[in-house]
């Protein structure tokens, strides 16, 4: 027994400091758009069309749309969605049109078709509209609770267009407001390294480093049409990710960038906020299967609890050192554009325990419930299993 211990605590040492020293070199290579050489104008003045879809955001949404209305790039245009809301969105977007007419204009989604998840049949509805009417060049897809400083948009595209990019991500920085948010976003950016890296998400060859988040995706429209819109995701949890690998499978050219606090979001509100959110849409980033969820946690468990249990078994010590400082280091190198401190490494083992916790909750109450709650409609779980893209 001890023997086999052993050998695992060194071969947990041994992955961690891989991983900690490829994305040491790995994302280095990221650029930030914050650096002065980024500072410029899209060459050709390319029009873009920003979408953001909305339900029952009030309290975000003002601040949101300003943030836009503010970008200092004149070729651009927003279409906000109001999807069905039940609070004052709607007449938030309405009363911010009538002050901006030539740069926002309002969708009002009062029914779900069929068939559709709300999110993608408004970002959906969005761009078909946004097409015929601005005949955009880009399109940004954005989340109602993001933050854009004025020059977020202009920099972004001025670097998609200079590298001939089809989908363009850069990413967001988690706004932290208390020791259970950094704890547990802290934890997911770490691992998130270990999901997918990247820096090779503009390697064609590297199929499974595709990076999609919903906060900032912006693809050349020619791009978008081709992937089938979507309109091909429509029973999509996570929309963002399953189109990050459509980009990658149909061979079109992605690529990201940082850019510390010039996109930013508020997750959630606490440990247990950001829990909450994570039992929405785990059990879908493992397709709706029971058995590839408890495979994870087990690996989870051995992976990032088990470290810390050799620090007490004397011939596992060293190896479990290791690990730690393979981990903090991740950490580090993570800060670089979360700027989330360093020092919630400290608190890994606690963020691991709570999304195994948050993994298995997400598990269970879909599976007793037989199906999600999303953004106000009911999805039966058999209806979620059907058409979706493979796991790789």
């Amino acid at each position: 027994m001890m023997q086999l211990a052993h050998a695992l605590a060194w071969l947990l040492a041994f992955a961690w400091i891989w991983k900690a020293v490829t994305a040491a070199f790995g994302l280095r290579r990221i650029p930030d758009l914050r650096d002065p050489e980024f500072d410029r104008q899209p060459a050709g003045n390319p029009a873009v069309t920003v979408i953001v879809p909305a339900r029952n955001e009030e309290q975000a949404l003002p601040g949101a749309l300003a943030s836009l209305l503010a970008q200092d790039y004149e070729n651009l245009r927003i279409i906000a969605v109001d999807d069905r809301s039940t609070d004052a969105t709607g007449a938030i977007m309405d009363e911010l049109v009538r002050h901006h007419p030539d740069r926002l204009r309002v969708l009002h989604i009062r029914k779900l078709p069929t068939g559709w998840l709300g999110k993608p049949h408004a970002m959906a509805m969005a761009a078909r509209h946004a097409i015929a009417v601005d005949h955009p060049e880009y399109m940004l897809f954005t989340d109602a609770d993001v933050f854009f400083e004025p020059q977020a948009v202009r920099r972004s595209l001025a670097q998609a267009v200079a590298i001939g990019a089809d989908h363009f991500v850069t990413f967001p920085t988690p706004q932290i407001k208390s020791i259970g948010e950094g704890m547990l976003l802290g934890y997911l950016g770490v691992m998130g390294l270990w999901a997918t890296r990247p820096w090779k998400a503009s390697d064609p060859k590297a199929k499974r480093d595709s990076i999609g988040i919903g906060a900032f995706n912006m693809l050349r429209t020619a791009a978008y049409q081709q992937l089938g819109g979507f309109e091909s995701l429509r029973m999509e949890i996570l929309e963002d990710l399953t189109l990050a690998r459509r980009v990658k499978d149909a061979g079109l050219r992605q690529r990201v960038a940082i850019a510390p606090g010039m996109v930013s979001l508020h997750w959630a509100s606490g440990a247990m906020g950001v829990v909450n959110v994570m039992t929405k849409n785990l059990f879908a980033v493992f397709r709706f299967r029971i058995a590839l969820v408890l495979v994870a946690c087990l690996g989870l468990v051995i992976q990032c609890l088990a470290p810390f249990v050799f620090l007490f078994i004397p011939g596992t010590r060293v190896a479990a050192v290791l690990t730690l400082l393979a981990i903090a280091v991740l950490y580090r190198l993570s800060s670089r554009h979360s700027r989330i401190p360093a020092l919630y490494a400290a608190l890994f083992p606690v963020g691991a325990a709570l999304f195994l916790y948050s993994l298995l909750r997400s598990a269970f109450t879909t599976l007793k419930a037989g199906g999600v709650m999303w953004r106000g409609t009911f999805y039966p779980l058999k209806e979620l299993r059907k058409n979706k893209t493979p796991l790789r």
